[in-house]
């Protein structure tokens, strides 16, 4: 009777062993997926990072490497905690699954919080930088942030393209809007405002801008919900394999 019960917690522990070394396997490719947004948020999208008056674009994305950076190492010691079946070694790992998941509850409330701060700041400081820096001596990464803005979102000006009859350079120039503002850029395109020459119609860069932000914001929380998700079935699955081996003879 005694060995068939220590065959069954043998067998139980294998098990857990197996589900915890799987579920580590996930979050150490959740890590890794978080790693490469933050990554890809600060070399593809830093450009952006010009037009706000706030560090929070570029603050987020370090955020979000250190993060998945974290989550990797963590995996890692719970990979190791549960090959060798050390009891130490799994406490450990189990408070740090708790503590990112308090983490990751603190900083979706301040990204919420920071957000509706953002989108003020935004409505505010765009077309003030648009008007007053676009093209000027010493600001060619705001001259090069606008212009990718407006190409790449397909927008003109701020609210929209009447925005750039009080920018500086626009009084010194011909053009009647910057030639990123055209649908097929070319040198003094920007001379011919008519909708079927620049992005008129198709409403300003503030509104695509927030909705850019705000789409991120969703793909980062979808991502947070998923790697909590995991970490409590990596907690639960931790605690059970701890109880397990509390219980085997040795």
């Amino acid at each position: 009777m005694e060995t068939q019960r220590e065959k069954t917690h043998t067998c139980g522990t294998i098990c857990l062993k197996y589900l915890l070394f799987l579920f580590n396997i996930l979050f150490w490719l959740a890590g890794g997926v978080v790693l490469a947004v933050g990554v890809w948020t600060l070399v593809e999208k830093s450009d952006y990072i010009s037009l706000l008056n706030s560090s929070f674009y570029s603050v987020s994305a370090y955020i979000l490497i250190a993060a998945g950076v974290i989550v990797i190492m963590t995996g890692i010691i719970g990979c190791c905690a549960t090959l060798k079946e050390m009891k130490s070694l799994l406490i450990v790992y189990l408070i740090l699954l708790l503590c990112i998941f308090l983490l990751e509850i603190i900083a979706g409330v301040l990204a919420y919080i920071t957000y509706q701060h953002l989108d003020e700041e935004l409505r505010q400081n765009l077309m003030g930088t648009m008007q007053q820096k676009y093209k000027q001596p010493g600001q060619e990464s705001i001259t090069e942030a606008v212009d990718k803005l407006q190409q790449e979102f397909k927008c003109c000006g701020s609210h929209n393209s009447s925005d750039w009859t009080d920018s500086v350079w626009i009084q010194s120039t011909q053009n009647v809007v910057p030639d990123s503002c055209c649908k097929t850029p070319s040198e003094l395109c920007g001379i011919r405002d008519h909708p079927s020459n620049i992005y008129k119609v198709e409403g300003g860069c503030i509104k695509k801008l927030e909705e850019f932000i705000l789409s991120q914001l969703y793909i980062l929380s979808a991502v947070g919900i998923g790697i909590a998700f995991l970490q409590l079935v990596g907690m639960m699955f931790t605690c059970c394999l701890y109880r397990s081996l509390e219980e085997e003879p040795y």
